[in-house]
């Protein structure tokens, strides 16, 4: 594995990144440290802990997608790609292969799940994290039994989603809105989203700027302080 790793300024100069607090900047500085030569990092609980960091540095970081994570509590560096490029003699591959498949590389070269593989429903925040943080990241072990018929919500995709936007308008970002909801497990509160649509229709009302600027986030979200993501 490669000992020596790079930071590009484009991430670490962003306002979202220097909007954070300064142990939370610290640990994210650590995990990239510390990181596989595909940026992935099994223990980040040992780290944080080891450096002193809280719990609540690192809800900020999976906040903003700085980091994103699985659910056996394994992260990955979004913008590993965009830090590191690691020469073939000194690169050696990842273990996180299951992990690897999950994910797709974006044209600025950040990490994004994949939902041709249908990771978003792997993607559900609760309790049950290896992290233990509250935020969750574990399978979802699907609908309960019921005796009674229900429908079950289907996620949309990044084109539906796309497409209803342009019919209705307005400058959401359809990338943003699918991330944002699958790794929530396609949850409203603590409730199964039942449609999509109205979800959108929400995102809009949820920016005090209107549909101009409706892309920044849901009105139903609770982590306000936590605006600013990086893409």
């Amino acid at each position: 594995m490669a000992q020596k790793r790079m930071f590009t300024m484009h991430i670490l100069d962003s306002d979202a990144f220097l909007d954070m607090p300064l142990s939370s900047q610290c640990l994210y500085l650590h995990l990239n440290m510390r990181a596989d030569d595909d940026g992935f990092i099994g223990n980040p609980k040992r780290i944080q802990r080891m450096i002193g960091a809280s719990d609540d540095d690192l809800k900020i970081l999976i906040a903003k997608r700085f980091v994103l994570v699985f659910d056996d509590g394994v992260i990955v560096i979004k913008h590993w790609k965009m830090h590191n490029t690691i020469q073939g003699d000194r690169y050696t591959p990842t273990v996180y292969q299951e992990e690897v498949s999950r994910l797709l590389i974006k044209g600025n070269k950040s990490y994004s799940f994949d939902d041709r593989n249908k990771m978003f429903p792997e993607c559900k925040q609760n309790d049950n994290t290896g992290l233990g943080l509250g935020l969750g990241l574990g399978l979802d072990k699907g609908l309960k039994e019921s005796s009674k018929k229900r429908t079950v919500f289907t996620p949309p995709t990044i084109e539906q989603v796309k497409e209803y936007c342009t019919e209705r308008k307005n400058s959401v970002d359809a990338e943003r809105f699918i991330d944002f909801y699958a790794c929530k497990g396609w949850m409203v509160g603590k409730n199964k989203m039942k449609d999509w649509k109205a979800a959108v229709r929400n995102w809009e009302r949820g920016d005090s700027g209107g549909r101009s600027g409706a892309s920044s986030k849901p009105k139903e979200s609770d982590n306000s302080k936590y605006n600013g993501m990086v893409l």
